[in-house]
């Protein structure tokens, strides 16, 4: 797919649609929709916040962008810019997002001016997006109290773990692929999964 261009409408701090096309800004990361963050006991919905901060400054205008990847949820990785102006780079010094290290070193220098004056998300207390999104995964994918049988997907196939096998510790579940948790083994193999070997 080719780099997008056209007008944007803003999904999150981080995301946008430009000409249409679906967009993840490349080497920031924003809070996500539903994630808190709070000032003095005070709490609100930090995406929320930066969504509609993202979306006063850009909404309706026009974007060139230039694609660096594609990511796993099939959107266009990007930097774009407005009238010339770097869009990361004006989001994390404004203290709506941060730089996103894992991917790129781009916006640290935009980063750390914010924390410096305390803008936006530099003023709150909130947890990193990246933190946050691993925690609701864990939460998702937790057992039940009597559900601990891991039905785990991997090149060998599907394989279930009780509790005791020597993989079972480092085991994780990721029921967005598939995987899924079992009452009994019973259960795990008329769902056609086998035991571990070991």
């Amino acid at each position: 797919m080719a780099a997008p261009n056209g007008t944007i409408h803003v999904i999150d701090a981080d995301t946008l649609d430009v000409g249409g096309v679906r967009v993840r800004l490349h080497g920031i990361d924003a809070p996500e929709m539903g994630q808190p963050c709070s000032v003095n006991g005070d709490e609100w919905d930090c995406g929320a916040w930066a969504r509609n901060a993202v979306l006063a400054l850009y909404e309706g205008r026009d974007a060139r962008c230039a694609k660096v990847d594609t990511d796993r949820y099939g959107r266009v990785v990007a930097r774009c810019t407005v009238d010339g102006a770097d869009m990361g780079a004006t989001i994390v010094s404004a203290g709506y997002a941060w730089a996103y290290r894992q991917y790129s070193g781009d916006y640290d220098l935009d980063e750390k001016a914010a924390a410096i004056m305390g803008r936006g998300l530099w003023g709150f207390q909130v947890q990193a997006p990246a933190e946050y999104r691993s925690e609701q995964v864990a939460e998702r994918n937790a057992p039940t109290t009597d559900c601990v049988i891991k039905g785990n997907i991997s090149g060998g196939g599907r394989i279930y773990h009780v509790p005791g096998n020597q993989n079972y510790d480092r085991t994780g579940i990721n029921t967005a692929t598939g995987e899924r948790w079992f009452c009994t083994v019973t259960e795990a193999e008329a769902a056609g999964w086998r035991p571990a070997r070991r």
